[in-house]
């Protein structure tokens, strides 16, 4: 049977399209030459710095709205933000050339370990700590995929390509579209809610390919998959003999998050402190604990790990303290799921910052959090008309239109013990260029002391 992957393991004397001009691509196209292949990569608009930067490393790229250049290649090497319908890749089936996710090429020339993790919320805060612990613990770990970095620079920047090191690695649905070889030995799923459902179509697209994780991961290798307690495998998507074992808030999983620690197999237990010590992030810890656990990371380590967690930026990111009043930064809440999560992990009266473009049309499940945790809303952005109708008979709100205005009334209003809560639970595109904007001009607008 023909390897389909030998034009990408072997790059050597091979002509390849990189799709996209972005990190991902970036990262392949310099991978594949460094490798002795020839890159070519195709973008809508690259920008002519790019082009100019990219020709000096004997690199072409070339502007293309959707065909692909004339003339043979070997194969095709996608960007996830290339979606699958795309004219270039459709012309690619047409051609019969072989296409794999950047995420792929890189793992063909990984040759460290890999631990993956993919899942709808929480992962890179998630993978952070896996990491951090990791190192902690005297490993060489280092972040890649989705998280961040490309795992194509992990593999350029790692000496003996990542030979002796761990990559832990974020993986998202896109990335999935075309990836079928990629094999961690230890994979989760951390949670699987509805998103992205745009791009992938059903729910049920979306969650078979959050399960190709496990796929092509090796029973006989001892290679271990992780699932939430409950969330059952589709038929055929796992391995035949591939160990699992789930995680949970409820005494039917095999590690639990249960009252700041975590309890495993045979009595263990793991004190969790700080970020992921409360019942919306237990999941988390718990998940956290058994991936470690399996890896040879003691107890003490991963209690050590926890401890010491600095959590990423603008999720649940206390930044200060005013007059007994706590800020905190949550603008990576991109739907109300999200929003309503980080009510339940905030302590005291919540005066909530919220708004901006709406990602979802029913604003109302949320009611019975905010009945329960929030003082008042604080209401921004282009779909202020439509939270304001949903939610003013519930709790207090009001129209503020911007981030400086809903802070300083906030403020104004807060009693010792208040936290003002930035969780828009919509993205942030309409008045700001993303979520770490969004974040920033929040922190920017704070009293000071």
């Amino acid at each position: 049977m023909m390897d389909t992957h030998a034009v990408f393991r072997q790059p050597a004397g091979r002509r390849l399209l990189v799709l996209g001009c972005g990190k991902s691509g970036l990262a392949a196209a310099e991978l594949i030459r460094r490798e002795g292949g020839t890159p070519v990569l195709l973008d809508r608009s690259p920008s002519p710095g790019a082009v100019a930067s990219l020709a000096a490393k004997d690199i072409a790229c070339i502007a293309s709205e959707s065909t692909l250049p004339e003339g043979f290649f070997d194969g095709v090497v996608t960007s996830p933000s290339v979606t699958p319908e795309h004219p270039w890749l459709r012309e690619a089936g047409r051609r019969s050339l072989p296409v794999i996710s950047e995420l792929e090429l890189g793992a063909l020339h990984w040759q460290g370990r890999v631990i993956a993790l993919t899942g709808s919320k929480g992962k890179s805060s998630a993978v952070k700590c896996l990491t951090d612990t990791l190192c902690l613990a005297g490993h060489r770990a280092f972040t890649a995929g989705n998280y961040g970095t490309p795992l194509c620079a992990r593999v350029l920047e790692c000496e003996s390509n990542g030979k002796d090191a761990v990559a832990v690695t974020e993986v998202s649905s896109f990335q999935m579209e075309h990836t079928t070889a990629f094999a961690p030995e230890l994979a989760a799923i951390l949670n699987l809610q509805a998103d992205h459902l745009d791009r992938h179509g059903t729910m049920a697209v979306y969650r078979a390919l959050k399960f190709r994780l496990f796929s092509a991961q090796r029973p006989e290798r001892g290679d271990t998959a992780f699932l939430p307690t409950g969330l059952r495998a589709p038929e055929d998507r796992l391995p035949q003999g591939l160990r699992t074992e789930t995680f949970g808030t409820d005494a039917a999983s095999d590690w639990r998050y249960d009252a700041g620690a975590v309890i495993g197999p045979h009595g263990l237990t793991v004190p969790v402190a700080g970020y992921f010590r409360n019942p919306v992030l237990g999941c988390a810890a718990a998940l956290i604990t058994t991936m470690l656990s399996r890896f040879g990371i003691s107890p003490a380590a991963i209690a050590e790990g926890f401890r010491t967690f600095v959590p990423l930026d603008h999720r649940m990111q206390r930044l200060t303290t005013v007059h007994g009043v706590t800020y905190i930064d949550d603008s990576k809440a991109t739907t109300l799921t999200a929003t309503a999560a980080a009510l339940r992990m905030t302590e005291g009266p919540v005066r909530l910052i919220a708004g901006g473009l709406l990602k979802e049309s029913d604003l109302t499940f949320i009611l019975p959090i905010l009945r329960e945790r929030v003082a008042k809303a604080y209401i921004i952005g282009k779909d202020t008309r439509p939270l304001l109708n949903a939610w003013s008979d519930a709790i207090p709100c009001a129209d503020c239109g911007t981030m400086a205005v809903a802070v300083g009334l906030a403020a104004s209003e807060a009693s010792p013990g208040d936290t003002v809560l930035l969780s828009p639970g919509t993205a942030s595109f309409d008045q700001y260029p993303g979520m770490a904007a969004r974040g920033r001009d929040f922190a920017a607008n704070l009293p000071f002391a």
